[in-house]
Order: structure tokens, then C-alpha cells, then sequence
């Protein structure tokens, strides 16, 4: 009889014999095969990694273990030990099972996928989350050789070697672009190095030698080169040693009895380990081995399927032979490899530069000159209202942790890392792995949040994407130094933010009008279940005086301040140059109201649209690039509300910002914002330019 059509779930799995798990693996390939052929597919790397997805399932306990598929496109066999086969049929069909992982598929699915790199990050946020709530889960990922040299997986590759989280990672080498092994040695050394007397008796050596009088120390790093230059002479992996990941290698990719004992003993070492995996692409459909390229897939050329037969007569027989397993390989030709092994050096610790120089005090400005007597004291910045309340709600959430990009006390968050060290965590300069990792905290039920400068979280707009919205993480996204930032010139204006983060489903986009607001904001950024942009600037505070920072209903906005003939609708501290806008326009003669919208993403429509009715002109305010930005959500609106309601005809809509026609160069933001006519003379100048131009005088009774 069929064994994948019996199987409840990959529980199941371990109660099969080895000749079962051979006919169950060549089930799977040919369900694969057929299905792909009539709907197209990833081909060639599911079927290299069958043997593979059977030894984790078979060790581990899916779902409250996690299974971590970098990329995605391989894991057709997990689908199919996951419940999915009656429809996997309709793989990548509309309502039908996806080409990559999805949440909304399966718990056994962790991640919603589809980029390669992201599989390590996730998995380390994942083990993060595991170590802070002092649970038991296991952890593992599988990761391409291709994908493992993308520069987001090089940066998680140097972060867990740094944490020495306990991870799986499996390398599954389908392209030979990792050194082949050099032979028995190199198994030899792996079978040492995974055995538990190896690990303690390196140890225990180790603190023996350090402390003989004189040499001590000598002899322990001579001892440990000398075992490193052993295992760079054997072994390929001497790269993942050297970043204090224990390598273990090379195993064979389709032998499932090594597989299976290799990754046992390997997630039980301390720290991380990394299993490299010599698979076959296109294993078990011979046009898919001899031409990997073509069928990797998505579109593949025509496939020609033998005709239906019983399973059994084209299973590969399979047999044990002590520590030695036998395999009959696609020609034909037997196989036998050594059991599995390994070990590791110990671990180097990276070095977390901050970015910041000496020169810069602790909310990352210049130092002033000391104060003289008598001098009043400074207003804090945004950045230091934003890392007190954090600090705060971290007293009271221990699911918050804080993340950040080689700038801990930049953004503020070396106050949070002085009261929660075991929840702060800093990645270097590694912008991409540190808003996978959150997304992998968050989905392991933590609340991250990020603080990055607005111009360095630009190099992760991937990863925003694709790891953060898409998977719909509850994800705080702190944007420090939003708008213009000042004499590091064009590099560093944090400009463009607000109109790349606009398009994304899922995130929310907000930003205060002053220091106190940033406070209610980010607890309300807390108190949701989505992924949530925070942006700040590097300016100090209004003075604002403290109040108890109560949430934000999200998407809402507040009117300040009411008015007969205009309405300015502003985002972000902006608001404040805006009221005194309308201060000098009311001098003159105009009614003007003040809307705060607080949210671009979701936009508070209605409010806008019901405070605007009647009004001549309406203005929109914001220290951020205009071309798609919050003016643009503005019209927007009303040019949708124009297409139903007469009312909305007459009213025009002025946007005003930054020019999205150049770059803003170094200075002052004082000066900056006199240039670009951003301070409150200019923004003056600007709205009475409209009037104007539109031939509007104050008192006139606009539309109703």
C-alpha cells in the first residue's frame, strides 16, 4: 500500500522501517514530479532535499520544534509530510497550495518565504526568543549554497556565531560551490568532533593548560592553532570555525540513516552548529539531474513522465551495514560513507563597532562646549523620550527586545541594554539581518523593535518587504533621524523613508507631533498586532511638559485648532512651524484650521475630509520628500472623494515639502530649512503663493 497516503502528519514518520522510509521517499519524488509537470514549480531542489526533509521530521517535533526553509522553493516535500498532499494538486494555482512556505497554510510552515538569505536571520530570531523565554524548542534551517553567500546570510552567519544560540544549520550543497571533502579524514574528524567526551574533554583540557604556571597560556594557543590547522587541512569549513560555528561535514545529502543520526547529535552540541549536506538537484527525474540549470525552476521545458507503475519495482534498495550505510545511487552504482561527525574551535566573538565617534554624546550629536554657569539647560532630543519609554514598557513587557545596527548609543538604546542586557541586541553594521532577526523574534511571539537612522534602514527595504509586512510581524520599526538631518549632508537626510515604506500592506506609518506624542505613540505601537514605522527626527524636544502617555487609537487623527478658510493637515513635528503658519495667516485677515494627522498608513480619511469641507484651500505639511509621501495620501483621498461628493470639486490641494527633484546637501538644519523653505518664513511664503495663484481672499464662503 501507499505510505504517503496514510500518513496523518510528520509524527508518523518514526514508527516507519527503513525499507518504508525508501518507498516513502520515492512517493514523494514521484508526487512531485507529476504535479510539477502539469503546474510548474521549483523542481530540481525539492527533489534534492527529500532525504533531508525526512531526517528533520523524523527528529524533530513540528510544529513546537521549528523547521526554518530558507528561500522556500524546496520545501514541496515538507508540504507533502505536512497534511497537504490531497491538495497539493493545486500547487501554485489560484486557492491553492503556495510555491513557498505560508503561515496561512500550515503551522508547520514558520515563515512566510520566497527570498533567498532570509533563513538564517529568522532562525536565530527564533533561537533568540527560545533563550529570553527559557524554553526547549529546537531549532533548525536549511540553507542553499548559493543563498548562503548573499550578504544578509553572511551577516547572520557572523551574529550567531557571536551569540552561540544553539541552531541547526544545514547546508545543502547541490552546485559543488563549497569545497568539496578531501576524503575519510575529514569524516574521521567529524565523527570526533560530535561526540560528547570530544566536547568535554576539549574543555576541560583547555582550562588544565591555561593555568600552568609561565607556559600556561602559550601552550593553550599553540594547542588550539595546531587543532585548527588540522581541521583547515581536512575540512572545508574552517570559515564557519572561525566564526565560532561548529562545522560538521561533508555528509551524503541522500543517505538518510547519516542524515538522520548526524543532525541528532549535532542539535544536541552547545551552541551553533552547521551540517554540510552533499545533495543531488534533481535527484529521482533523470532530465532534472543531467540539466540542473533548466530545471530549477519556476517555468521548466516540457517534461516527459514514464508511464504508471507500481511504486515498489523502481524503489532504491537500501541496506545497513554497521556504522556504514549502503545506498544504491541513480545509476545503479553503490555508495558507502562513513557515519557522520564533527567538532568545533572555539568560538571567536565579533567586535559591535558602534558607529558613532568619540566626539558624540549619547544622543549621537556633537558635544557642545560645556555649559557655563547660569546656561539654560538643554531640551532632551527625540531619541532620548524615545529610549526612556521604551526602557519603561520594557519593565512591564518581557517579550520586548531591543535591536539595533551598530549604533546602540546613536539611537538610544544603550540606556535599554543598561537595564535589559539579555534582551538587547546589537548586530553591527548589519541593517538587513537586524530586521530579519526581528521578524523571526516576532513570530516566536516577542515584540521587537528596531531603531535605525531613516537613511541606514533604506538598506533594508528587502527585508522590510518581504520578512516584516509579508509575514505580517508585529515588528516596531523605530525610524531615528526622519527628515532632514543636517552636515553629513546627502547621504544621510532621512528624506525618502515615509514615501518607500507608503506602498507596503500590513505596516503602519506614524509620527508625533512632539516628544510627548512620540511617548503615546510608541505604546501604541505595542498595543497592536502589526508591523509599525515610528518615525522621529534627530531635533531636540519642544519642552513639552510630561504627561501620562496614553495609546493612540491607530489611524486616528486630532484637530488642534479650528478655522473657516484654510485647513493645514500636517505630519510629524512639522505641526508646530504649521500652527505658527497659521498664527501669521490669522494676523492677517484668514480663519485657519490645524489638523494633525499623526498617521500617514492607515490616513485618517474621514476626518480629514469632514474638517476640509467648506474651506477654500487645504495645505499638507511634511519634512519628507513629496513624491509619494503624505501629501500624496492626501490627494489621494480627495481625489476619490471628488468622484462622489460635488462638495470636495472647488477645494484645492497644496502639498508641501521637501523637493523630490534633488538631493538635499549638507549644512544646518537651520540653514537647510531656510534653503528649501521648510522654516516657518518660507512655509509662510509658500502657502501665500497658493492663495495667490487660486485669487482667494479670507471670508469667502467656500463650497458646501
Amino acid at each position: 500500500m501507499p505510505i504517503l497516503d496514510r500518513l496523518q502528519g510528520p509524527a508518523d514518520l518514526r514508527g516507519l522501517t527503513d525499507p518504508e522510509l525508501a518507498v516513502l521517499a520515492a512517493e514523494i519524488r514521484e508526487t512531485i514530479i507529476r504535479t510539477v509537470a502539469s503546474t510548474g514549480g521549483h523542481l530540481g531542489s525539492s527533489l534534492g532535499v527529500v532525504e533531508i526533509t525526512l531526517a528533520l521530521h523524523r527528529l524533530l517535533e513540528s510544529p513546537r520544534d521549528r523547521i526554518v526553509w530558507d528561500t522556500g522553493h524546496q520545501a514541496y516535500a515538507h508540504k507533502l509530510l505536512t497534511g497537504r498532499l490531497d491538495r497539493f494538486h493545486t500547487l501554485r494555482q489560484i486557492d491553492g497550495i503556495g510555491g513557498f512556505p505560508r503561515r496561512s497554510e500550515s503551522p508547520h510552515d514558520v515563515m512566510d518565504g520566497g527570498h533567498a538569505g532570509t533563513g538564517l536571520s529568522i532562525a536565530e530570531g527564533l533561537a533568540t526568543a527560545r533563550d529570553i523565554r527559557h524554553s526547549l524548542e529546537r531549532i533548525a534551517v536549511v540553507v542553499g549554497d548559493a543563498a548562503l553567500l548573499s550578504g544578509l546570510s553572511l551577516e547572520a552567519l557572523n551574529d550567531i556565531g557571536h551569540r552561540q544560540s544553539q541552531l541547526l544549520i544545514v547546508l545543502n550543497d547541490n552546485e559543488m560551490s563549497i569545497s568539496p571533502s578531501v576524503g575519510a579524514l575529514s569524516q574521521y574528524l567529524s565523527e570526533i568532533k560530535l561526540s560528547t567526551a570530544w566536547q568535554q574533554s576539549r574543555g576541560a583540557y583547555d582550562r588544565v593548560t591555561e593555568k600552568i604556571p609561565v607556559v600556561g597560556p602559550v601552550a593553550l594557543e599553540l594547542s588550539r592553532r595546531f587543532r585548527q590547522s588540522v581541521v583547515s587541512f581536512a575540512q572545508p569549513g574552517q570559515l564557519f570555525e572561525d566564526l565560532g560555528i561548529t562545522y560538521i561535514g561533508v555528509m551524503p545529502g541522500h543517505d538518510l540513516r547519516v542524515l538522520e543520526e548526524t543532525f541528532r547529535r549535532a542539535i544536541a552540541l552547545n551552541g551553533p552548529v552547521i551540517v554540510h549536506v552533499r545533495t543531488q538537484k534533481g535527484k529521482g527525474y533523470k532530465p532534472a539531474e543531467a540539466d540542473q540549470v533548466s530545471f530549477h525552476g519556476a517555468a521548466l521545458p516540457p517534461m516527459t513522465l514514464a508511464p504508471e507503475a507500481d511504486t515498489h519495482d523502481r524503489l532504491p534498495a537500501a541496506r545497513t551495514n554497521g556504522d556504514a550505510m549502503t545506498s544504491s545511487a541513480a545509476d545503479g552504482s553503490q555508495v558507502t560513507t562513513a557515519r557522520a561527525a564533527g567538532e568545533g574551535a572555539p568560538p571567536s566573538a565579533s567586535v559591535m563597532a558602534d558607529r558613532r565617534t568619540p566626539a558624540h554624546n549619547a544622543e549621537g550629536q556633537a558635544e557642545p562646549p560645556l555649559a557655563q554657569a547660569g546656561e539654560a539647560k538643554k531640551t532632551p532630543n527625540y531619541t532620548a523620550f524615545f529610549a526612556r519609554e521604551l526602557v519603561e514598557l520594557g519593565k512591564a513587557d518581557r517579550r520586548i527586545v531591543a535591536i539595533t545596527a551598530g549604533m546602540p548609543t546613536g539611537t538610544g538604546l544603550n540606556k535599554f541594554q543598561a537595564a535589559f542586557p539579555d534582551r538587547f541586541i546589537d548586530v553591527g553594521i548589519a541593517e538587513q539581518h537586524a530586521v530579519t532577526l526581528a521578524t523571526g523574534l516576532a513570530l516566536a511571539g516577542m515584540r521587537p523593535v528596531v531603531a535605525l537612522y531613516s537613511t541606514f534602514l533604506q538598506r533594508a527595504f528587502d527585508q522590510t518587504v518581504h520578512d516584516v509586512c509579508q509575514n505580517d510581524a508585529p515588528v516596531v520599526l523605530a525610524v531615528d533621524r526622519a527628515g532632514l538631518v543636517g552636515e553629513d549632508g546627502t547621504s544621510h537626510q532621512g528624506m525618502f523613508t515615509v514615501p518607500a515604506q507608503r506602498m507596503l500592506p500590513n505596516l503602519v506609518i506614524a509620527s508625533p507631533k512632539d516628544e510627548q506624542e512620540l511617548r503615546a505613540l510608541l505604546r501604541t505601537a505595542f498595543a497592536q498586532d502589526h508591523p509599525f514605522a515610528l518615525h522621529y527626527p534627530r531635533d531636540a524636544g519642544f519642552g513639552a511638559p510630561d504627561i501620562e502617555p496614553l495609546e493612540v487609537p491607530v489611524g486616528r487623527g486630532e484637530v488642534l485648532r479650528d478655522g473657516r478658510d484654510l485647513l493645514f493637515v500636517t505630519f510629524g513635528p512639522i505641526t508646530y512651524r504649521a500652527l505658527e503658519v497659521a498664527d501669521a495667516l490669522e494676523a492677517k485677515g484668514w480663519s485657519v484650521g490645524v489638523l494633525n494627522a499623526r498617521f500617514v498608513k492607515p490616513l485618517d480619511r474621514q476626518l480629514i475630509l469632514d474638517q476640509a469641507r467648506g474651506k477654500q484651500l487645504v495645505v499638507t505639511f511634511e519634512e519628507s520628500v513629496l513624491t509619494g509621501g503624505f501629501g500624496s495620501a492626501v490627494l489621494e483621498a480627495f481625489e476619490e472623494a471628488r468622484m462622489t461628493d460635488p462638495a470636495y470639486r472647488g477645494i484645492a490641494v497644496r502639498p508641501i515639502g521637501i523637493p523630490g527633484d534633488r538631493f538635499v546637501d549638507h549644512g544646518s538644519v537651520v540653514d537647510l530649512r531656510r534653503l528649501i523653505r521648510l522654516d516657518v518664513p518660507g512655509l509662510t511664503a509658500q502657502v501665500e503663493e497658493s492663495i495667490a495663484q487660486l485669487g482667494i481672499t479670507a471670508g469667502a464662503v467656500g463650497q458646501s
